[in-house]
């Protein structure tokens, strides 16, 4: 979809976010009552809280931030931030066509209805306060697409793994296990932000995001447990989507990050952790290693965890080491296996075939959907949707 007007208001912004839902083919009935709107919690700082700044008044406004090289900085974090949410609900759209168990297409309407809106969410940021750049902005949000689900397109979303391709349930619950997981280390970092709006944002955001990763956690035990989807199978999609995963966090050594950092507009994502046990001398370009290295411990417990319900002769999941399959980092396009073991071009491209998933894998899935029991059943809340009325208490409408 092109959108071709102008958007001037936050009325015109809706509506093309309408024509977005239809042009991608989202169709949830569930979406007529469910609160799509913008909303901000009460901050408990008003100051800055880390970076050069540390200490002043946070900048309620976008002429209050210092000059415009920090301005620029902070309106690409809103974009990209924004451009992620879209592009998951593009990737996952078309799993409510086969749906396993009730609960299942619950827990996947609710993460896509949240996607969208914190997609929103960074729209209203962006067109509420950055003026006519960021209704452009906003307006872009709209017409990139997540090419796994729209090969066709040539304007694909910014991140690699939001136009990786989301083919079935497996997927799904990796994905949200794993590739929400970035998403709140993204989320918790920007908590923070010396700009209150976004950081009114993301504590919102973030409610709805522990739903989206612990659905993942959840899905896979209850996948495990089922017995019906062999281990070494499903390690396949960990070795998919841990990788890219892996990638998000960007560069090793970024003076994006670094300034991000300077500025008080991007945390580390253990800041409160950090800064009470006085570490504050360290190296600011390192700060994406760093968040990188927890993000893969955090991983790694989990899959021990999810390791406990492997049954005897099953082999156990692990965690494809950090080097392998990266576009991103010091470690981009070089060939290393899941084990970190360096390969010749040719072994490498036979240990992709082996070690992620392929057709035969897809086809194979496809047999074990047929009966539902491949994952077990859990129920619905008996009220599903109260929860949103808790997100809603403290929050508000408006930056």
């Amino acid at each position: 979809m092109q959108v071709r007007k102008t958007i001037n208001t936050w009325d015109d912004w809706t509506d093309y976010f309408k024509m977005w839902r239809d042009d991608v083919g989202v169709e949830i009935p569930e979406a007529e009552s469910f609160f799509m709107t913008p909303l901000y919690d009460d901050k408990p700082s008003n100051e800055v809280e880390f970076g050069d700044f540390a200490g002043q008044h946070k900048w309620e406004r976008i002429g209050q931030v210092p000059n415009q090289t920090m301005r620029d900085a902070l309106l690409q974090l809103v974009f990209v931030q924004g451009d992620t949410e879209f592009a998951s609900t593009e990737q996952q759209r078309r799993l409510l066509d086969n749906v396993p168990h009730d609960y299942d297409r619950y827990a996947a309407v609710r993460i896509m209805l949240e996607e969208m809106r914190h997609g929103m969410q960074m729209a209203n940021v962006l067109v509420s306060h950055f003026g006519s750049s960021g209704k452009l902005e906003a307006r872009k949000l709209l017409e990139r697409r997540a090419s796994g689900a729209f090969p066709e397109e040539k304007n694909p979303r910014l991140l690699g793994a939001f136009n990786e391709a989301v083919d079935n349930w497996i997927d799904f619950y990796t994905y949200t296990c794993f590739v929400d997981r970035d998403g709140k280390y993204q989320l918790k970092m920007l908590s923070p932000c010396g700009f209150a709006p976004l950081a009114r944002s993301a504590g919102p955001m973030l409610k709805e995001e522990a739903f989206h990763l612990g659905s993942g956690n959840d899905g896979l035990g209850r996948i495990i447990k089922a017995g019906k989807v062999p281990t070494a199978l499903l390690q396949k999609w960990f070795n998919k989507w841990i990788s890219v995963a892996t990638d998000l966090f960007g560069k090793d050594e970024s003076s994006t990050a670094e300034w991000a950092y300077v500025w008080g507009l991007k945390s580390r994502f253990d800041e409160d952790e950090q800064r009470k046990a006085g570490n504050m001398d360290f190296n600011r370009k390192e700060l994406n290693h760093h968040n990188r290295d927890l993000y893969h411990a955090e991983v790694t417990d989990i899959v021990n965890r999810l390791n406990t319900f492997v049954p005897e002769g099953q082999p156990k999941l692990y965690v494809p080491d950090i080097k392998f399959h990266r576009a991103i980092g010091r470690y981009a396009n070089q060939p290393y296996s899941v084990k970190g073991e360096l390969l010749s071009e040719e072994e490498y491209k036979k240990h992709l075939e082996e070690v992620l998933p392929n057709e035969k894998d897809l086809a194979t899935v496809a047999d074990i959907f047929k009966d539902p029991s491949w994952i077990e059943e859990k129920k619905i809340p008996n009220d599903p949707w109260a929860y949103q009325k808790a997100t809603h208490a403290g929050t508000k409408n408006s930056a």
